[in-house]
């Protein structure tokens, strides 16, 4: 598993994908550089898993997870007495055994004290116990031995250490870890500098950690290991090769990646295809077994436990059907009893390779043919550079999914490749990560979501139901669903307006990859687009196309050909809303230029528009090109071509700026020299008139842009 997570993490550098993506990907799988490290303690040695050992000289005392296995063995009946082996440690002096009350939070022993921590931490999330500022845990009553200097160093357990990453164990260096030194501090633990600044700026380490670049102090011993002057990496390197001579610890690499649960005790999904034997042990159903179908239920929900029922056990709801989930097979060894897994598969075990299937989906004996992969998602050096992954050209996708489909995805996809069934070694190229819909949301005085569509305006505050008696609610922004309760159905709005109405308010609404406000009042806008745009080509009475043959003049053409390098240059770059923007533009331009009384647009000019708007409104664009008179679809293409000469400007009007304000404004060649647009905007009457008959001091042209006149 280890060199799945260093492809999927050494990978992320070829995929055009949001650093934000990469980054969660890279945190989740967590892979640190680092050494083991042994601490004796209670005649055992405790390994501990660090990316600083240059700064062990630093570490005052020991963390372990309340999970730890060591923790039972360390926490004994009796508290040590302080000074038996605490010299040079704050927390001496107090209660048990003469140790601090912080140390052992009042217990009668170690035993009891980690028993009874142990349980207040069962009840946190990992998350919890990492964002907790307010540091907790209990002094073991054991000490180990720093194998750098010797010292002894107390043990404690603290559930800010996780049992899921490293060892579970942890040498705390609090001069130059927060987290440490948070603890540090609220127990009274010595915190030693290790690392200086290298402008050799003082620092005051009892009172913040210092986690910045520098270099080694402090950290020489009498065995041959003198770190003193060196930086970081140096240090670091020196330091693990001195454990390794000593014995005592080794570089490593170390992940903090997580396991997904791969079944789900649900209905819907994918059955396993395996079955159990009497032994428990599972077998693989053959080919021709497969696909093992979902049988039919009476209801969906799982079977629960019953307390008045001694042999009761929650199970999933395909427990019920019970000659589903007994079988009689012949597997090689003559027919015998099985039972099959009452999970599921998650919803990651399709949606990992659904984009294959889209590539092949009739082939009834493998997921797509080999030559198919290649044509469509293969490697393609020649257009995406040396080391191109290969994989679907574009993903647009949530960042919610960052860590969960998108990373399952491509350990699949590297199975796949591994296995010779792709020849692709990423599944998505590139990744877009779209904004969310947002909406107002309502909730009542407990707190609790309203249905937004049930809440009305009065006088500036809101009410359910709007009857006089009505309970007052409260508003807010958030991202539009179910939890909020205030979605929008798709379905009401194509009901109202159609489709392809949706589908341009949408995508107007704003940049793909931002957060947009949802305005229902303001979908009729995009309606009335699409209508415009119907009747620059139909005729509403006959329903027929009332395009001409004639040639378009050079204000048309030149509309036409700005809207084609426009939308086209957009819709490269996933600017739908700037895109729609230019069309709208276009479209007004047309039913200026030819109104509904008169004879229609040329033909020439029409088509490419159609063609145009059918990525955003393709139902509209679909009917309309057959109305053209179009036998076949217009879906592949192909989009417009712009004529280049048709995008220079014959001429340029220049703001002309008096005191700072604009008095008038002025068209001149495209070619004109600053001299010329200088005489023609002193001539202009408005700046004529603003000048009343003075000379300006100064008149500067900025070429295409403006003119200021200083009078």
């Amino acid at each position: 598993i280890t060199a799945y997570a260093d492809r999927l993490v050494d990978d992320l550098g070829r995929l055009d994908w949001t650093d934000k993506v990469k980054s969660m990907q890279r945190n989740w799988i967590g892979r640190s550089q680092g050494a083991r490290v042994r601490f004796a303690v209670a005649e055992k040695s405790n390994e501990v898993f660090t990316t600083r050992p240059d700064t062990l000289f630093g570490a005052t005392y020991m963390v372990l997870s309340p999970e730890h296995p060591l923790v039972d063995e360390l926490a004994g009946p009796f508290w040590p007495e302080a000074g038996d082996a605490a010299d040079g440690v704050d927390g001496a002096g107090g209660s048990a055994g003469g140790l601090d009350e912080r140390w052992t939070g009042g217990h009668s022993s170690p035993a009891e004290a980690v028993r009874e921590y142990r349980r207040r931490a069962a009840t946190k999330s990992d998350l919890e116990r990492q964002e907790n500022k307010d540091k907790t845990g209990v002094f073991t009553g054991a000490y180990a031995v720093n194998p750098v200097n010797g010292e002894q160093v107390p043990v404690f357990v603290a559930d800010y250490v996780l049992m899921g990453y490293g060892t579970g164990a942890i040498m705390a260096v609090p001069a130059h870890d927060s987290r440490d030194h948070e603890f540090a501090t609220a127990f009274g633990l010595p915190i030693v500098q290790v690392v200086a600044p290298a402008d050799g700026r003082a620092l005051d380490v009892r009172a913040e950690a210092y986690a910045g670049d520098g270099v080694a102090v402090n950290s020489t011993n009498e065995r041959g290991l003198s770190l003193d002057g060196l930086g970081v990496d140096e240090a670091k390197v020196a330091t693990i090769a001195w454990l390794e001579g000593e014995g005592t610890g080794e570089g490593t690499v170390q992940y903090k990646l997580r396991d997904w649960l791969f079944a789900r005790q649900r209905y819907w999904g994918e059955p396993f295809p395996v079955v159990y034997d009497s032994d428990g042990v599972p077998h693989a159903l053959p080919d021709e077994m497969l696909p093992v179908e979902l049988p039919e239920v009476e209801d969906y929900k799982p079977v629960s436990f019953d307390p008045d029922d001694a042999d009761s056990m929650p199970s999933p709801p395909l427990a019920k059907a019970t000659e589903w989930m007994t079988v009689e097979l012949d597997l090689g060894d003559g027919v015998q009893t099985y039972t099959r897994d009452a999970n599921v598969m998650p919803n990651w075990a399709g949606s990992s390779w659904y984009q294959l299937r889209y590539i092949d989906p009739t082939n009834p004996d493998e997921l797509c043919a080999l030559e198919n992969e290649r044509y469509w998602t293969g490697p393609r050096p020649e257009t995406h550079g040396e080391g191109d992954p290969g994989g679907v050209d574009l993903y647009v996708g949530g960042v919610e999914h960052a860590v969960l489909h998108l990373l399952y995805s491509r350990f699949w996809h590297k199975v796949l490749f591994d296995l010779g069934h792709v020849t692709s070694e990423e599944p998505y190229r590139r990744l877009f990560n779209q904004g969310y819909i947002q909406a107002f949301a309502y909730t009542d005085a407990r707190g609790v979501y309203v249905p937004a569509a049930d809440v009305e305006e009065r006088d500036g505050k809101f009410y359910l139901d709007g009857s006089p008696d009505a309970p007052e609610v409260f508003q807010e922004y958030g991202k539009m669903g179910k939890s909020l309760k205030n979605s929008v159905s798709p379905d009401e709005i194509c009901d109202e307006y159609g489709a392809d109405t949706l589908r341009v308010y949408e995508m107007s609404m704003g940049p793909l990859d931002t957060s947009r406000p949802w305005a229902t009042k303001d979908v009729v806008g995009a309606h009335r687009f699409l209508q415009r745009l119907w009747r620059v080509v139909i005729e509403e009475s006959t329903g027929q196309a009332r395009v001409t043959e004639e040639e378009p003049p050079q204000d048309v053409l030149k509309a036409l050909h700005k809207a084609i390098a426009g939308v086209r240059d957009d819709y490269a770059g996933l600017r739908d809303n700037t895109a729609i923007a230019k069309l709208i533009e276009y479209v007004n331009h047309l039913t200026k230029a030819y109104p509904t009384e008169g004879p229609g647009a040329p033909r020439s000019v029409v088509e490419p528009l159609v063609l145009m708007v059918a990525p955003v409104a393709p139902h509209l664009a679909e009917e309309l090109w057959s109305r053209l008179g179009h036998a076949g679809s217009l879906a592949h293409g192909p989009f417009p071509e712009h004529d280049e000469s048709y995008l220079v400007e014959d001429s340029v009007e220049y703001p002309v700026q008096i005191k700072g304000k604009v008095r008038s404004r002025i068209t001149v060649a495209a070619d004109a020299s600053p001299a010329e647009v200088e005489a023609a905007a002193l001539a202009d009457e408005k700046v004529q008139a603003n000048l009343a008959g003075a000379t300006p001091k100064k008149v500067i042209v900025v070429p295409g842009k403006m003119v200021n006149i200083v009078p």
